[in-house]
């Protein structure tokens, strides 16, 4: 904190965080970023919330609205409802924004979104932005197309970067800037000549191949560390027929759909605080448990590569099931598109296409990627 403060001194502050953004001691409990600064005399003047929420505390997909933070009595602004960047007004009574939210490493992750919008708009208004990098609990993991900026910029995926980047917010943060990505929202193309002013102050003692996992839950639906590291191999399962698990106590670690005949394992989604629609809710899908798979893949060495066979067992499955007659297993082929970044594995798999010259090609695009990360990494690879 001492490297930052300094910079806060005397200053209307605004911060963007959520639940995440906790500060320990050795003799104290964790402590919200927003309550430690004000302990120390930091004139908060306005907090900003991602999806979820300021506190987190918000379902998937939930439209949240400004108010006003109960335990501190801070006004606080939704970046997601009405407004995903801050507009002028929220700006013009603050000097500098301090940013702190735990990423996984997933381009489609929205607060990697929320960062860059958050950078647009300091860079407009003049203002300095300072983020307090953390971890990425999926460091190992640099996989998948790059994204499609002409196509499908959107605000699950912002940046021309792999769907697992392997790099820490504050990393991307700077690599955008330097890039010149900024600017247009998600929805235009970016202004070469947009630059935000920007501090990040590293995290220490973190190597990017390191077994590490957000002592915070990130989001409501990915509460364990499991969950965390399967995510990058089983977000693309959200535009399909298949289920992940929402409305069930382990997200993100359970695959499946009612009459999967090769599940043996069966579970029951049902709306609950994270989840308030969860897929297939009040049906039994049959599936499986994908945590001895993921044990597999850290024993063998292959945790850092995109495992599509989960998904290609599943459409396989679903093809096979009187209902896969009758309507696609990609049933949001736009969304799974925004999600990936391209079309080519949507077209692989509807045209029963193999995957290996996909991810040839992938692999491709991912080595210009690494050269043009490489003057931005901060952390060292722990190799």
């Amino acid at each position: 904190m001492e490297s930052y403060l300094p910079l806060l001194e005397g200053k209307r502050v605004g911060v963007v965080a959520n639940h995440t953004a906790m500060v320990s001691s050795p003799n104290r409990s964790s402590v919200h970023l927003i309550d430690t600064l004000l302990s120390r005399g930091v004139h908060v003047s306005a907090a900003f919330g991602p999806e979820h929420g300021f506190r987190g505390d918000l379902p998937d997909g939930a439209h949240a609205d400004d108010g006003t933070d109960p335990a501190t009595g801070i006004p606080v602004h939704s970046l997601y409802g009405t407004h995903k960047k801050p507009t002028a007004a929220q700006l013009e009574n603050l000097d500098i924004l301090v940013f702190d939210i735990q990423d996984v490493g997933l381009r489609c992750y929205t607060y990697l979104s929320t960062l860059m919008l958050v950078m647009e708009a300091c860079a407009e208004h003049g203002l300095p932005l300072v983020v307090l990098d953390r971890p990425n609990p999926n460091g190992h993991l640099v996989a998948g197309p790059i994204l499609d900026t002409a196509r499908f910029r959107s605000f699950v995926g912002f940046l021309p970067i792999p769907l697992a980047h392997g790099m820490t917010l504050g990393e991307l943060a700077e690599m955008a800037n330097g890039e010149g990505w900024l600017g247009g929202g998600y929805s235009e193309s970016p202004d070469p000549d947009l630059h935000c002013e920007l501090t990040v102050i590293p995290c220490e003692g973190w190597r990017r191949n390191d077994n590490w996992s957000p002592p915070v839950a990130p989001s409501p639906n990915l509460p364990h560390a499991e969950s965390v590291q399967l995510y990058p191999h089983l977000v693309l399962l959200e535009a399909t027929v298949a289920s992940v698990g929402r409305g069930t106590p382990s997200p993100f670690t359970l695959v499946g759909f009612p009459g999967f005949v090769r599940g043996a394992h069966s579970f029951t989604p049902q709306p609950n605080e994270a989840s308030r629609y969860p897929k297939h809710a009040g049906q039994t899908c049959q599936g499986f448990s994908l945590l001895r798979r993921l044990g597999a893949w850290q024993a063998s060495g292959t945790a850092s590569q995109l495992h599509l066979e989960v998904l290609e067992e599943l459409h396989e499955g679903w093809l096979n099931t009187p209902a896969g007659n009758q309507s696609p297993f990609i049933d949001r082929p736009e969304f799974f598109d925004q999600l990936l970044g391209d079309t080519s594995l949507r077209l692989a798999l509807e045209s029963e296409q193999p995957l290996p010259p996909l991810l040839n090609r992938w692999a491709q695009g991912r080595i210009g990627f690494m050269e043009a990360r490489s003057s931005y990494l901060r952390y060292p690879s722990g190799d």
